[in-house]
Parts: C-alpha cells; sequence; structure tokens
C-alpha cells in the first residue's frame, strides 16, 4: 500500500508573523517595542527581530504572545510555518530520492 502525502496549496508569499504582530496588535494598540517586549518578558531587541521579520517565532514566544494578546499559540506557531515553508519552497528543491517501503 502506497500511501501519498498532497500539500495543501500554499498562498502566495505569506506575511512574517511578525508583521502580523506589528499591524494587527501593535499598532492598533499604540504599544511600543520597548512596552512590548517589557510585557512579554523578553528584550527590545528580540521583539524589534520578530517584528522586522530577523527572528522567528519559536513555542516560547507563541505561548507568551498568546498570553498577553489573548490569542491562541497555535495561531503563533502556524503563521511561522507557514511562512517558513514559503521561504523553504523558493529556494532550489533538494536533490532527494524516493523512499520506498521493504517488500
Amino acid at each position: 500500500m502506497t500511501t501519498t502525502i498532497k500539500a495543501a496549496p500554499m498562498m502566495h508569499s505569506p506575511p512574517h508573523p511578525g508583521e502580523i504582530l506589528r499591524e494587527l496588535y501593535l499598532k492598533p494598540m499604540r504599544i511600543t517595542i520597548v512596552e512590548a517586549a517589557n510585557g512579554l518578558g523578553v528584550t527590545a531587541k528580540h521583539v524589534s527581530g520578530i517584528v522586522n521579520g530577523r527572528a522567528r517565532i519559536t513555542a516560547d514566544m507563541a505561548i507568551r504572545l498568546a498570553a498577553a494578546l489573548g490569542t491562541d499559540p497555535q495561531t503563533w506557531v502556524n503563521l511561522q510555518a507557514q511562512h517558513d515553508l514559503w521561504v523553504a519552497s523558493q529556494k532550489k528543491p533538494p536533490s532527494v530520492k524516493p523512499l520506498r517501503q521493504a517488500a
């Protein structure tokens, strides 16, 4: 029996989750990077890295954001995963061979 896993179609260039954090939360709430960092218990440099797309949202940060913003940590993890998959899909595909099940 052969199992085929098909990837769901990906949207074009999903935003970095930091952009969502900035545009949907920080700006409307008028929260600065420093204020967000203090509330999240991390450095302003770390929040700045996320908001500017230079740093990833880790599981720990997803939990912090969810607690601070009243959201679900899985949402932040999913946003990061979608972005990571899209970025990886834009690179040259790796040279791989199909894996076959033993007879």
